[in-house]
């Protein structure tokens, strides 16, 4: 069985860092990507960061970028989001997501993280 479980949300004052894990199980993510969303209350799930498990080549977006860094650790089969310079709206809800390349439907999804970031 096939699973993602996100991990190291929590309670951080603004300009503050976070590093939210997605430990993948059950398969590796070769010719994947492993993405990370976020959802605040009220709104709808926005992408933030997507990585080519593969080639390891990312994307962001315009709101983190310069902020947050994705990366993937193929040993531990363990995808990161390093999240820097937090603002307060950067609250809400993380998950991770893995799809196959070149498809646009997610396998696979994590139960989500929540990160609060304090003004």
């Amino acid at each position: 069985q096939v699973q993602l479980k996100e991990s190291g949300g929590g309670l951080v004052q603004a300009g503050g860092s976070l590093r939210l894990s997605c430990a993948a199980s059950g398969r590796t993510f070769n010719g994947y990507f492993m993405d990370w969303f976020r959802q605040a209350p009220g709104k709808e799930r926005e992408f933030v960061a997507g990585i080519n498990w593969s080639i390891g080549s990312t994307s962001y977006a315009g709101s983190v970028k310069g902020r947050f860094t994705i990366s993937r650790d193929n040993a531990k089969n363990t995808g990161y989001l390093q999240m820097d310079s937090l603002k307060p709206e950067d609250t809400a809800v993380y998950y991770c997501g893995a799809r196959p390349a070149g498809r646009l439907e997610y396998a696979y999804w994590g139960q989500g993280t929540q990160v609060t970031v304090s003004s």
